[in-house]
């Protein structure tokens, strides 16, 4: 079989793109989002009108109320190994990518992917990994100050692609070497017309707007490739011609113009090439020529989607059904403004009867004004109010059958919104309304749990593959405090399974989390008696996450709290038939008997210190609860 020419496969691809832009031209999905974008920020209207135009922006209430319900907190990332030998490797791996999430800024593009998913439908995320190195001049020395990389070097790499048993030269001091994920425009990812779900596609390609400068200069791409871009050779974004926008950038030199740089990703031959447009269609030259993709995966993109659409590729948003009303809210306030603007007392009267000393004292806003009229005419033939015409009640209530709308189809509640209904419920009532209306927002927020999972799984498997050298994580210690765990590659080795805690992502509501850990209390109560909960663990749990304290082992003594464990009846020197000792007061006899004729057990006295800085109404609720002895605690 011959070989398929560069020429023909680069073809092949620029058609691919083609269909893919045709069929969202005719589906105007790129003017939709540009139009739900628009809504989100509260430009509803093309033009500004002559009227007065009345916006009541409850798309932008209702995309904030459910983001930071979904995704307002740092995420807390479990990881389970698959096989036993990686479980010790599962708990670095878990403190590594909860400490990569944070330090990385992956949190910050996550939340702009989820704005995306909301208000578009639909949100994207690329994972990849940065490796950059500074070279320092062996001439100038390569000191200690140098290698920590406190230095004006000049970075010289910069491309993502470090080779596993990668050498470093004596004078190259690397200042990145760890994945990333950015979030990526919904406008500028392509993927194949033919798929209905991530699943079933053949390709997917990201747009890259650069300058041509940029391109030209790029030691990354082939000299042939690099020689034949010129401005101009870009697309403008869907949907901005009909927003008439103009480019700024065609009046711009052709040395300063910009190009339109594809990152094609074939799946079906798990290969990945570059290449811009050309002013020649024909032209088969590649920036980057065609090579197996560097991803396990597959490619480095994760889609976050809302509501499902049967056969079709992209899902809904919770605006595309909230639009139309919007735009009817906005039109019935819209009304209700201009009716306000109309009722004003306006009045009909003889001009012959008015001089401009009168005219002018009769459109006075003073009080007390004298008006002269002339003439001997009856003063009601010369002046009379115009009566208004009044609207029926009914009109003011149309806002409310329309918000009232609106919380039905997003499923948004006044509870929700931080509003007190006009009508009073019990809370058995309010309860079972906020359940239903949880229930769409856990939906959502398995989603972004999902989501999460997915993306923290692609950072550790780039790190498994193209970490090269050691580098540090921060942990937390036995008594709270930060420590600094240094590893490799070979320390993030195996198969594991990435979870987010339920509801992490979620606000702290304090008096909610100070319940729980009371009731779990109570939960546990029946079982302290059995001797088979672990008191000291019970207790910083609840001080941990009932009340917020950081390092609740300060307050735990081991020692002292398992001398709140029942002990077994003492038994004789042999075992069995033996006098039992003593009590511990040293009266000789025997300890008193019980109801059911054993001993009663001696409870130790808690650890001398033991809860010296509890805060006392914490402190108060160990007594009721766990039955600690207060006096004892200082």
């Amino acid at each position: 079989m011959a070989r398929v020419k560069n020429s023909d496969i680069l073809k092949g691809y620029r058609g691919r793109l083609q269909a893919s832009k045709k069929w969202r031209e005719q589906e105007k999905l790129d003017k939709l989002w540009c139009l739900l974008v628009d809504l989100y920020r509260g430009k509803h209207y093309d033009d500004m009108g002559q009227s007065d135009q009345m916006v009541v922006n409850v798309s932008f209430a209702t995309i904030n109320v459910i983001g930071p319900s979904v995704s307002v907190n740092h995420p807390k990332i479990t990881v389970a190994a698959r096989k036993p030998e990686d479980q010790d490797r599962a708990i670095i791996t878990e403190a590594v990518i909860n400490y990569w999430w944070r330090h990385y800024g992956v949190q910050t593009e996550f939340k702009r992917a989820v704005k995306d998913f909301l208000i578009i439908g639909h949100g994207w995320i690329k994972t990849g990994y940065k490796y950059k190195k500074d070279q320092v001049d062996a001439a100038e020395g390569y000191d200690d100050e140098q290698a920590s990389g406190q230095y004006d070097g000049t970075p010289v790499d910069d491309f993502a692609d470090p080779k596993p048993d990668a050498t470093v030269e004596a004078n190259t001091v690397i200042t990145e070497d760890r994945p990333f994920g950015e979030r990526v425009s919904p406008h500028d990812l392509y993927v194949d017309p033919m798929g209905t779900c991530m699943n079933d596609i053949g390709w997917i390609a990201q747009r890259i707007r650069r300058s041509v400068a940029a391109v030209k200069a790029d030691k990354r791409y082939l000299k042939a490739g690099r020689d034949k871009v010129v401005s101009g050779s870009y697309a403008k974004y869907d949907g901005e011609n009909s927003y008439q926008k103009e480019d700024y950038r065609t009046d711009k030199a052709q040395s300063q113009g910009y190009v339109d740089v594809w990152e094609f990703y074939d799946l079906r031959r798990k290969t990945v090439c570059t290449f811009c447009d050309t002013t020649d269609e024909n032209d088969g030259t590649f920036l980057i020529k065609p090579s197996p993709s560097p991803f396990a995966f597959g490619h480095p993109f994760v889609m976050i989607r809302n509501y499902e659409v049967p056969e079709h590729f992209y899902p809904m948003g919770d605006l595309e059904a909230l639009e139309p009303l919007q735009r009817e809210l906005n039109e019935t306030r819209t009304q209700m403004l201009n009716h306000r603007k109309r009722y004003q007392r306006k009045w009909l009267f003889r001009e012959a009867s008015f001089d401009p000393k009168g005219r002018s004292a009769l459109e006075s806003d003073e009080d007390n004004t004298m008006v002269p009229v002339i003439g001997n005419e009856p003063l009601t033939d010369v002046m009379m109010p115009i009566p208004a015409i009044p609207i029926p009640p009914d009109f003011y209530q149309q806002s409310e059958l329309i918000e009232q709308d609106i919380d039905r189809i997003t499923g948004v509640s006044e509870y929700q919104r931080g509003g007190m209904p006009e009508v009073r419920r019990t809370a058995t009532e309010a309860a079972m309304m906020q359940d239903a209306a949880n229930a769409r927002s856990a939906d959502k927020l398995a989603i972004v749990e999902g989501f999460i999972a997915v993306i923290a799984s692609r950072l550790i498997a780039l790190a498994q593959e193209m970490l090269t050298g050691d580098q540090v994580v921060r942990v937390v210690g036995v008594n709270g405090g930060p420590n600094w765990l240094q590893f490799d590659r070979e320390w993030i080795k195996g198969e594991f399974d990435f979870e987010v805690e339920a509801g992490s992502t979620q606000p702290n509501n304090e008096s909610f989390r100070r319940q729980s850990a009371l009731q779990m209390m109570d939960a546990m109560a029946p079982l302290i008696g059995a001797g088979v909960i672990n008191l000291p663990k019970l207790a910083a749990h609840v001080l941990r996450d009932g009340f917020g304290i950081s390092n609740p082992e300060m307050y735990v003594d081991p020692m002292g709290m398992a001398g709140m464990t029942p002990m077994m009846p003492p038994m004789g020197p042999e075992g069995s038939g033996g006098a039992p000792p003593g009590p511990p007061d040293g009266s000789g006899g025997p300890p008193p008997p019980t109801d059911g004729g054993g001993y009663s057990p001696q409870p130790m006295p808690p650890a001398p210190g033991m809860g010296g800085n509890i805060d006392p109404k914490t402190l108060a609720m160990l007594s009721t609860k766990v039955g600690l002895d207060t006096p004892n605690l200082g």
